[in-house]
């Protein structure tokens, strides 16, 4: 049932570490309602939703948050009121983990890390105040050190193809071993990144301000930024392994598909 997966989504990544803003947990769907197969993806988008119906998916589990900000209405003259339609016209629930993957252990970033070539043990960024196992963005190492040039190229190998190229800030033959990461906006941990001794930090939606004054002080890592989108998807593989095994030591087996359907906002880029 929807109430097992729930419970069992809510172990793994638990609504209580989301962030006091976000909106996380279950969004349509009924907890006694079968579940036999499951879609995982970034956005709860309308592509996504086709997917899911050709699938026959019964449950979709998205990363991103479909209403993020309070709404007082789901009518079907918007997109997401037309994608609430759908899903309870032909039975499929919804269901996001935001922030508190982002900061569950493992969560968001450790997929990243690992998708780009991070080995042995990672630590949080920023840890949780009251799981220092726990906590945003993190930081590992590679086996062998690589110059930045070539770390940012396999960083372009190991993350899905979208649109647009991998920015990097920095000089290409400084030597890399020690690496941030932070999947989403990592904004907000520019200072962390540099307090982390790390030799570049990886992540996504970096301004022109804060990176351009971030690069300007001495001392600081290098600057590798991706497109949102492809920072989260290395999540849902992990995410669906950890549901689905949870779920088959109950006794419960269900079906798992990820999403490899580009869903970044950005669709093209002319030189």
């Amino acid at each position: 049932m929807l109430a097992d997966v729930v419970a069992e989504m809510e172990t793994l990544y638990d609504p209580a570490w989301a962030e006091s803003w976000d909106a996380v947990g279950l969004v349509c769907g009924d907890p006694a309602q079968p579940v036999r197969k499951i879609l995982f993806a970034v956005d709860p988008v309308a592509v996504v939703v086709d997917e899911a119906l050709e699938y026959g998916a019964d449950l979709i589990i998205t990363h991103h948050p479909l209403y993020l900000r309070g709404t007082t209405s789901v009518a079907a003259t918007t997109f997401k009121g037309r994608v609430i339609h759908r899903l309870i016209r032909n039975d499929v629930a919804l269901y996001t983990a935001h922030t508190n993957a982002d900061v569950a252990d493992p969560g968001v970033s450790d997929a990243l890390a690992r998708a780009v070539g991070l080995s042995g043990e990672l630590r949080p960024l920023r840890p949780s105040a009251d799981d220092p196992r726990r906590g945003l963005g993190r930081i590992g190492t590679l086996p062998t050190p690589v110059p930045l040039r070539e770390f940012a190229e396999r960083a372009a190998s190991g993350l899905p193809r979208t649109a647009g190229p991998l920015r990097v800030a920095g000089d290409p033959e400084r030597p890399v071993v020690t690496v941030a990461v932070s999947g989403g906006a990592g904004d907000s941990l520019l200072g962390a990144a540099r307090a982390s001794g790390a030799d570049v930090f990886l992540t996504a939606d970096l301004r022109h301000h804060p990176a351009s004054e971030f690069m300007e002080a001495e001392g600081g890592p290098a600057l590798i930024d991706a497109s949102h989108w492809a920072t989260e998807w290395p999540w849902l593989a992990d995410a669906a392994e950890r549901l689905t095994s949870a779920l088959a030591a109950r006794g419960i087996n269900v079906e798992a598909r990820v999403s490899r359907i580009v869903t970044d906002a950005w669709t093209s880029t002319t030189p």
